[in-house]
């Protein structure tokens, strides 16, 4: 009782603006920490705490987690981990910061950056712009990659370690608030999808997939630095939580961003970060990953309702906490997987429809984009904006894109994950051979041909700059020269506004048994 006072005394201490030599102090309390935010920098106190998945019960315990979170996260945020710092009881009794007397809890001091660009901020007011996500899911790509893979950690039995701590947190701190009923629910289902998927949670840990991660991946730890993502207070408290799968750190924003109804920004996090890593042999877990998290969630939004001071913010969390709750079973029960392709001429908006498409493609986070043109150029070892020269535009080159085109749909949608397949398939096998694919794994198919006017092609190709596609006007009027054969897909006519072609290819892709 006499530690739990005194930090209590700690709190009180850091709370007063004398403290900060009389700056304004702004307090921010979750389930293991309070924040005081003063002057040009943060402090972090570690709550003396212990849950079945941390232990910050005494003082060498809390300085311990200070130093590592420091070290774990210089990796990401060298600029903002200053250092940790002692709270002493001096002589005369009273508190110092890093003072000459006797340590009697720990801070992780950080720099102070403008809370206006937390990522969760920003999204709270509509003002996380879509083009930092290509940015954001690189920058994670990174870190991942850079990250120390560890053999001993994750696997079937590190996610079981997840899905009984969810069980268990649920039931204990979500007694009164969440429905027992479905809490049992959610546990049966996770426990028989880890049953399934053992195997390759096991081949992944074996893989080198199992890497020093984050932790704790959404979007109230992103924060936008001279204008480019910076991830920040990653997990140090145990390794069980932050040594983990890539797939399953990456599917916390994923998740965050999906409830948010931010569908399209997880879209575009999740083809910018597959493009990046080519990490295609773990999307089968991606369900299972993707309602973990969302469960992580509602068994701290119970626990923090206990500790939450303010009513107010109590029942905000009660309310979230219904929430995770509900999305962590939906997402187990994902939608079944399909293939769309997109054909039609160069310039016809293939690309555009495609990515706008894509986050409205269950199951979650929406469809995986193949862009032959960005496959042609990967397959011939070049950038993705470098121009190719006749060599590679071939036929046995062309052929050989649309081979592996077909070949990296099959292998998504066969993990459950849907595909649209961005191609000009201006050949008539072509088209059939992405029907075959879809046969070849039992999925729903259907086929949208773009169409539009020869001069709206030309102008268009004459405007387009960065852009994957080599295709100009002399290009287009070649193509247009050419007989594609008879065209069995849906035929979109895309002279209109992209606007007008998504709705017109929503509404395609809402009919039953669509071809």
């Amino acid at each position: 009782m006499a530690s739990r006072v005194r930090q209590q005394d700690v709190i009180a201490y850091l709370a007063d603006p004398s403290t900060h030599d009389g700056a304004d102090v702004e307090r921010i309390d979750t389930h293991s920490a309070v924040v005081f935010l003063a002057g040009a920098r943060a402090l972090k106190l570690k709550r003396d705490v212990r849950f079945d998945y941390l232990d910050f019960s005494t003082e060498a315990r809390r300085r311990a987690a200070c130093e590592a979170e420091v070290r774990i996260n210089r990796r990401a945020a060298p600029s903002l981990y200053r250092g940790v710092l002692a709270v002493t009881r001096e002589a005369d009794g009273s508190l110092a910061l890093g003072g000459a007397g006797t340590p009697v809890d720990w801070l992780v001091e950080m720099a102070r950056f403008d809370q206006v660009g937390l990522f969760d901020r920003l999204a709270s007011r509509d003002a996380l712009s879509l083009d930092l996500m290509p940015g954001l899911a690189a920058a994670i790509a990174r870190f991942h990659a850079s990250a120390s893979p560890r053999g001993d950690r994750g696997g079937r039995d590190g996610m079981a370690w997840v899905v009984d701590g969810n069980a268990k947190g649920l039931a204990t701190q979500g007694a009164g608030i969440l429905d027992p009923a479905l809490c049992e629910r959610l546990s049966s289902l996770a426990r028989a999808s880890l049953d399934r998927h053992a195997r390759l949670l096991d081949a992944r840990r074996r893989d080198g997939f199992v890497r020093e991660c984050h932790g704790d991946l959404h979007l109230r730890n992103i924060v936008l630095l001279d204008g480019a993502p910076v991830l920040f207070d990653a997990v140090e408290f145990n390794d069980a939580i932050s040594c983990i799968d890539v797939l399953y750190d990456l599917a916390f924003l994923l998740m965050d961003l999906w409830r948010r109804g931010l569908t399209a920004h997880a879209n575009v996090v999740w083809n910018a970060y597959l493009a990046e890593t080519e990490d295609l042999s773990g999307l089968a877990l991606l369900p299972l990953f993707l309602s973990c998290r969302a469960a992580v969630r509602a068994k701290t939004s119970v626990t923090a309702v206990r500790m939450q001071p303010d009513p107010a913010r109590a029942t905000e969390l009660e309310g979230l906490a219904h929430q995770y709750l509900a999305m962590a079973i939906a997402l187990l029960q994902p939608a079944p997987a399909r293939l769309v392709a997109v054909g039609g001429l160069s310039a016809t908006g293939k690309s555009t429809l495609a990515r706008a498409l894509a986050p409205d493609v269950l199951p979650a986070p929406g469809a995986v984009v193949l862009r032959s043109d960005e496959i042609r150029k990967a397959l011939l070892g070049v950038g993705a904006l470098e121009r190719l020269g006749p060599d590679g535009y071939t036929p046995e080159v062309t052929d050989a894109v649309y081979r592996a085109l077909g070949d990296r749909a099959a292998t998504i949608v066969r993990a459950g994950q849907s595909v649209i397949a961005d191609a000009v398939f201006s050949r008539p096998s072509e088209r059939a051979a992405a029907e075959a694919v879809a046969a070849s794994v039992t999925v729903p198919f259907t086929g949208l041909w773009l169409d539009a006017r020869p001069d709206v092609l030309v102008a268009r190709a004459e405007a387009r700059r960065m852009d994957a596609s080599d295709a100009d006007a002399d290009v287009v009027r070649l193509q247009l020269a050419r007989d594609p054969g008879t065209i069995t897909w849906h035929r979109l006519d895309a002279s209109d506004a992209p606007e007008a072609v998504l709705e017109r290819a929503r509404t395609l892709l809402s009919r039953p048994r669509a071809r």
